[in-house]
């Protein structure tokens, strides 16, 4: 395999994070579920380079370099492949189709329409009542409503929301799944790395939070992926207690580099919860 001709430094940081997020998926996969025999002691976790070129159908070596993030023309056709061989879900395919250099494929279709009607129709309708802010590329604040000011105890444009949860331990106290949250956060700050993959500016900030917070680091070092979506988030209000939102994140179409974050109260009564503790890229969320 020829090695392309690329200025010295062009796409090194795109291929470092390439590298980080092919050998950490497959060292989450066991040889048990590709259906390979596991009848020896092995050393590390997951699966063999060798392993995953054979269910890729690509040759040893050149996924070898591929994982190392040499700079190598990759199609496709082999991206493709080797999502299937390490089970990549539709965030993950197109994370890696990102950071490979080629436009990722249209996700595939998710429940119909017409399931999701009420639910959008309630958001909708309580957008103007309930919590809805907007961020950039990093996570920082730059639209608030003040529901959600007053709610996350956002003082100024530009706070970071995933800096002020992983550094301050009122804004976690919020949240009674305070660990599924975190890795959300963590997943969705990677995602959003691989849009502008020569940012060196995602790097300084996951350094700066790695020092700062033990937890984070170990959410970052998993290379867990996960673009804008619809999920269900419990939240601690001061006089109401613990209630249940329905929290919707999508692409800002005026501005792609941001993302519109909107909350809706479900109408159910407050329901207490204790969080649990998980430790882990493996451990359960609660």
């Amino acid at each position: 395999m020829q090695t392309t001709a690329s200025p010295p430094g062009s796409g090194l940081l795109r291929r470092t994070r390439l590298r980080q997020f092919l050998r950490a998926r497959r060292e989450q996969i066991t040889p048990e579920e590709v259906g390979l025999v596991n009848v020896e002691r092995r050393r590390t976790p997951g699966l063999r380079r060798e392993e995953v070129a054979a269910l890729a159908g690509v040759g040893v070596s050149w996924y070898t370099w591929l994982e190392q993030g040499r700079d190598i023309n990759v199609s496709e056709a082999i991206v493709n492949a080797v999502s299937n061989a390490l089970r990549l879900g539709d965030t993950e395919r197109t994370y890696f189709y990102r950071l490979a250099g080629h436009n990722p494929p249209q996700p595939t279709a998710g429940r119909r329409w017409d399931s999701e009607y009420a639910r959008m129709n309630a958001l909708v309708e309580g957008w103007s009542r309930n919590p809805a802010y907007i961020t950039d590329r990093y996570g920082r604040i730059e639209l608030a409503s003040r529901s959600a000011r007053s709610l996350f105890r956002i003082e100024a444009r530009g706070d970071n929301c995933v800096l002020k949860f992983f550094t301050e331990p009122s804004t976690r106290e919020k949240y009674p799944e305070a660990d599924e949250v975190g890795r959300g956060l963590v997943a969705q700050f990677r995602s959003q790395s691989a849009r502008f993959p020569e940012d060196r500016e995602f790097g300084r900030i996951a350094e700066r939070l790695s020092e700062r917070s033990p937890r984070f680091a170990t959410l970052w070092d998993c290379h867990e992926v996960v673009g804008p979506n619809q999920s269900r988030r419990k939240i601690a209000l001061p006089r109401a207690g613990v209630r249940v939102f329905d929290r919707v994140v999508m692409s800002v179409p005026e501005s792609p580099e941001s993302l519109l974050t909107l909350y809706v109260a479900r109408p159910e009564a407050p329901s207490a919860a204790r969080p649990r503790e998980a430790v882990g890229c493996h451990a359960e969320a609660a």
